[in-house]
């Protein structure tokens, strides 16, 4: 699954520089001009990392900060402000409020891509590494192979990206509705039921012979990657 990321930042010259930057690294990439949108646009969708500039209109980036790290749903999605202010008060209110990083301006490119790399390997591993391992499951996210218990699993594209999801976040529940929007685009229309028959056709693969059954239903609510079932 491609890593996500949300820039919201006013000045139109950095937020070309960023989009095309981190889009040529691999990321998919969505902007918001303002602090109030971007509230609107987290909410639609969530980022696996937001880059937030501090003075934004409307709601200042510190405050759209503050707001996310108050909520369940986005305490814990990674964030990089990325600012004027070098005042060391600054900085230090930055990463009370919850900032995982902090980048000055004017900014190195290079910089920047080596400090969403490292905030993305250290607080969402499964999105930086090429082979993400949960229990006895590996997802080699290049080749797109599987192996479960060391015996090679054939899954097919929506199957893995599925797959690929859920290891991500295990024994998180996700809605139909959140699997839909991740797995197939909140674009495409797809009916809620077709959720239920890619995952039976993944546990149907995966739960080999003599290995528990790791993907639990979860009843009303939606299906989640979970050893302890």
């Amino acid at each position: 699954m491609t890593p996500y990321i949300l820039i919201v930042e006013d000045d139109p010259a950095i937020e070309a520089l960023l989009a095309y930057n981190l889009e040529k690294e691999g990321y998919k990439i969505n902007v918001a001009k303002d602090g109030e949108e971007a509230l609107l646009t987290i909410a639609e969708k969530q980022p696996d990392m937001i880059i937030l500039d501090w003075m934004l209109p409307k709601v200042s980036g510190i405050e759209v900060c503050r707001r996310l790290r108050q909520r369940n749903e986005t305490k814990n999605v990674p964030i990089i402000m990325l600012t004027a202010r070098i005042d060391e008060t600054d900085r230090i209110r930055g990463f009370e409020t919850g900032a995982d990083d902090y980048i000055n301006k004017p900014f190195s490119v290079a910089e920047l891509k080596a400090r969403v790399k490292a905030v993305m390997r250290r607080i969402r591993p499964a999105l930086a590494d090429e082979i993400v391992k949960y229990s006895d499951i590996e997802v080699d996210r290049v080749s797109h192979r599987v192996r479960r218990a060391g015996n090679e699993i054939h899954l097919g594209p929506t199957e893995f990206r599925l797959l690929d999801h859920l290891i991500q976040h295990p024994g998180r529940v996700f809605s139909r509705e959140q699997l839909l929007d991740a797995v197939w685009g909140n674009d495409v229309y797809v009916e809620a039921r077709t959720v239920d028959v890619h995952v039976g056709r993944l546990r149907k693969a995966i739960n080999i012979a003599g290995v528990p059954d790791i993907i639990r239903t979860v009843r009303a609510s939606g299906y989640s990657l979970d050893a302890k079932v």
